[in-house]
């Protein structure tokens, strides 16, 4: 256990085996191995050794504990649960296992009973900063801004460096429409370890009040797409402050981003030139310009389809009928799962069914095989194999929404899209959506001609999609007027 301790697992597991072998049926010696074993990733041995831990001796609550560690590392999360619940019934008094139980209760999704024990732990330890800081994950996911806030603030007053509480304290209020406490906050994302653009710059980063007038200004892109489509804008409005812009992005969406206008040099996305008076991460940006709720630049279309295209499809797409071009499937990454941000293509089939409906498929890469499994009395138009084939990212996309009468769209890079055109655009978002959306609100201040349509509760797609077809009915019927 010295060994394990001094940081040298792979040794201690040797000795501890060796241990075993001389005296075997010792639960401690278990226990210890299954944790050396943990600390070096081998989650499935050490789950045995632990379970063998507790099975020689089942009265010790630690043993129980360490087991649920090792069962949640291999996401077996309802035997994790069990095994807290055993070491609670031993140990009803530690923080430590309520705060974890509440971790693995707020993983499967049931947010109530995972906040309770957060409250029992922060009851029992009321210093502990993760528990304050998890508690404020449940609330968030609760929708309840207003604690999820105040126990964000706790945490970083007990823990002032902790970049993701700082930095989910910026995203809550942001999504309270907060943007002058908010976005300060939201800069410690780049402290967190999630943060992936590492890139040290000279000189000085744009702030409030710089003058850039005769200056040149570098900017970087961060997370994805989606991201520089909508705050590209800030781009054009350095260049409206006296600014030459370099914005670096990635060479897919040069060709869009060169309708933002004169004065702004497009760059590769991991670009470091030499040459310029301030340097500003993109989503630093809205701090930089001083932005608050009321003040977003929201002017549209600050980007354009290209005419000869847009003439192009509205020849091959007619001008037939109501259309509606959609696009369901967002991200599979990783990092978009837990947003759910998604929904079944099928939850268009009533819309589909209105007469004089054209569906139009947006959808590129993720979510086509959905085309392939639809019912006989719902019908999706693809736009073939040429459609945004090339090196060039959402040209055909920009022009066939200058033809289509209407954008449905879940969360994704083509929703931003159609807002930064200045496209009719509807957006089916989830219970609780990214934090440019905000909460309880059918407008988006981001993009004029955007209608939000929100979940009543989470995975509730089927209510979305009747308040979009009776929407639509209604906007058929004062079109045909």
């Amino acid at each position: 256990m010295l060994l394990h301790q001094t940081g040298r697992p792979a040794a201690a597991v040797e000795e501890i085996s060796q241990a075993i072998a001389l005296k075997p049926g010792v639960a401690s010696m278990h226990a210890n191995r299954g944790l050396a074993l943990g600390a070096l990733g081998r989650f499935a041995e050490a789950e045995t050794d632990h379970a063998r831990a507790t099975e020689l001796d089942p009265a010790v609550a630690q043993a129980h504990y360490n087991h649920a560690g090792a069962l949640r590392a291999l996401g077996r999360l309802e035997d994790a649960l069990a095994c807290y619940d055993r070491a609670l019934a031993l140990r009803p008094d530690h923080a430590d296992t309520l705060s974890d139980r509440g971790a693995v209760l707020e993983t499967l999704g049931r947010l109530k009973a995972a906040v309770a024990s957060y409250d029992q732990a922060i009851a029992l330890a009321p210093g502990a900063a993760a528990a304050w800081f998890n508690r404020g994950n449940a609330l968030k996911k609760l929708r309840r801004l207003t604690g999820a806030i105040a126990s964000y603030q706790r945490a970083i007053t007990l823990w002032p460096d902790l970049a993701m509480a700082h930095h989910n304290l910026g995203v809550c209020l942001l999504m309270a429409g907060r943007f002058g406490a908010g976005l300060p906050e939201y800069e410690w994302r780049k402290r967190a370890p999630e943060f992936e653009d590492s890139r040290s710059l000279p000189g000085p980063a744009l702030s409030a009040g710089d003058d850039l007038e005769g200056r040149t200004l570098f900017i970087y892109p961060e997370l994805v797409l989606g991201d520089v489509i909508q705050f590209c804008r800030y781009a054009r409005l350095a260049v409206e402050r006296g600014a030459s812009v370099i914005l670096a992005a990635p060479t897919s969406l040069h060709a869009l981003l060169r309708t933002l206008g004169p004065g702004i040099e497009l760059a590769p996305r991991d670009a470091e030139p030499a040459g310029f008076d301030h340097h500003c991460a993109l989503l630093s940006l809205p701090l930089a310009f001083g932005t608050r709720l009321q003040t977003i630049p929201a002017e549209v279309p600050y980007l354009r389809a290209d005419p000869a295209r847009v003439e192009a499809w509205r020849r091959k797409l007619g001008g037939e009928g109501f259309r509606i071009g959609v696009c369901w499937q967002g991200s599979t990454q990783p990092y978009a799962a837990p947003m759910q941000r998604s929904f079944p293509l099928l939850e268009l089939r009533a819309i589909a069914k209105i007469p004089g409906v054209r569906l139009i498929s947006l959808q590129k890469h993720d979510g086509l095989d959905q085309l392939a499994d639809l019912p006989g009395d719902m019908a999706v138009e693809v736009l073939g194999e040429d459609f945004d084939a090339g090196p060039d990212a959402f040209l055909d996309t920009a022009a066939v929404m200058s033809c289509c009468d209407l954008v449905i769209s879940a969360d994704t890079a083509t929703a931003h899209l159609a807002g930064a055109l200045g496209a009719p655009t509807w957006i089916a978002l989830p219970h609780v959506p990214d934090w440019r959306w905000m909460l309880d609100r059918s407008d988006s201040p981001w993009y004029p001609t955007v209608r939000l349509f929100r979940q009543v509760s989470e995975g509730d797609w089927t209510g979305v999609f009747a308040g979009i077809g009776a929407a639509l009915g209604g906007e058929i019927a004062r079109r045909r007027i």
